[in-house]
């Protein structure tokens, strides 16, 4: 089977199988009524989520300078804590992590 066409069923067979599942939960859910605190655990989900995707990446993404991962970390959090928009804290917190790595 040529390599193009096997890259192609795949992507298909991907596809079909996982947007039923994502579709499936979407409709279902949104028409259901949540009490307040689990309204508040389903909004907090994808921040908890692609926190937990992300930050071990920040770690293995520097190599063996893991001081300036926790430049970059704790750069991002004091932003946060500044509520500052979400590009301006990725932006700075990458300059950070490069002004680490120059410097040290």
């Amino acid at each position: 089977m040529d390599n193009s066409l096997y890259l192609s069923l795949v992507i298909i067979i991907m596809a079909v199988v996982t947007y039923p599942l994502r579709m499936l939960p979407a409709t279902v859910f949104s028409k259901a009524r949540f009490g307040r605190y689990m309204h508040r655990v389903l909004y907090i989900m994808p921040y908890t989520a692609l926190t937990a995707l992300v930050f071990p990446g920040v770690f293995s993404s520097v190599g063996s300078y893991h001081y300036a991962a926790v430049a970059g970390t704790a750069a991002a959090l004091i932003l946060s804590l500044f509520k500052t928009s979400l590009s301006v804290t990725v932006v700075l917190s990458v300059v950070v992590v490069y002004l680490v790595l120059v410097l040290f």
